[in-house]
């Protein structure tokens, strides 16, 4: 089984210039920031965010995090559910929720959920665009789309792999992993035909990138109960 980042309920405060490698969390959850300004590049894209945004995380999905000369403080709040049509938010007061969060955890989470709006996404530069591209469809062909780019294959490989912390081909085959992930938790529809529906070779294919994705086999995922219970959650 792979392992994971512990992630709870609190504050954190991250020094001037610190790098933190990418890393996978199994819960999902919400990162307010309070105050300074940082980079995250995950699952879900790049994002520069600074006070009173909210980058929400899905159960397994990975990120690096590059803060600035600032630093940052960010709230975490473990979550239930998260919205499940965007990836980062806005909230008006986000002092409010980390007050509430000195109280009780539940409170700040409501709180959050009233403030919550989508704030937009901004492409950077390619490397943002070939996520995208990726995000949305992940049997999109790499040397396709880096010669309609006018790019080597060697040059996305390699500046993908700088900004985001894993090459094109391995974002890519999470991408593809969280969609089968997303049905074997989420429907009854037979492991055979999700493998088929998602790109994979076979449904042994599809087992082994679950695994990897999550720790433990689609059979498991299927079994359990844990998603009817909210821990974790996708969406």
């Amino acid at each position: 089984m792979g392992s994971f980042a512990h992630i709870g309920n609190g504050r954190q405060q991250w020094n001037p210039d610190y790098r933190v490698p990418r890393h996978r969390h199994d819960r999902a959850y919400a990162a307010v920031v309070l105050s300074g300004t940082y980079e995250e590049c995950g699952s879900r894209g790049r994002f520069r965010v600074g006070p009173g945004d909210v980058l929400l995380h899905r159960a397994f999905d990975a990120h690096l995090d590059r803060f600035q000369n600032q630093g940052a403080q960010i709230l975490n709040l473990v979550a239930g559910t998260l919205p499940a049509n965007f990836s980062i938010g806005r909230v008006g007061d986000p002092d409010v929720i980390a007050r509430a969060a000195e109280r009780d955890p539940i409170e700040a989470g409501a709180q959050l959920h009233a403030q919550l709006c989508e704030a937009p996404g901004a492409l950077q530069d390619w490397p943002d665009l070939l996520a995208t591209d990726l995000l949305r469809d992940p049997g999109c062909r790499l040397d396709i789309w880096a010669s309609k780019h006018g790019l080597a294959a060697e040059t996305i490989s390699r500046g993908f792999g700088k900004v985001f912390g894993v090459t094109p081909a391995s974002f890519r085959a999470e991408v593809r992993a969280r969609c089968a992930f997303a049905l074997i938790t989420g429907s009854e529809q037979p492991l055979a035909c999700i493998a088929a529906a998602t790109g994979f070779a076979d449904q042994a294919h599809m087992s082994r990138a679950t695994r990897t994705l999550t720790g433990l086999p689609p059979s498991w995922w299927r079994r359990s109960n844990t998603f009817k219970t909210g821990r974790p959650q996708t969406a």
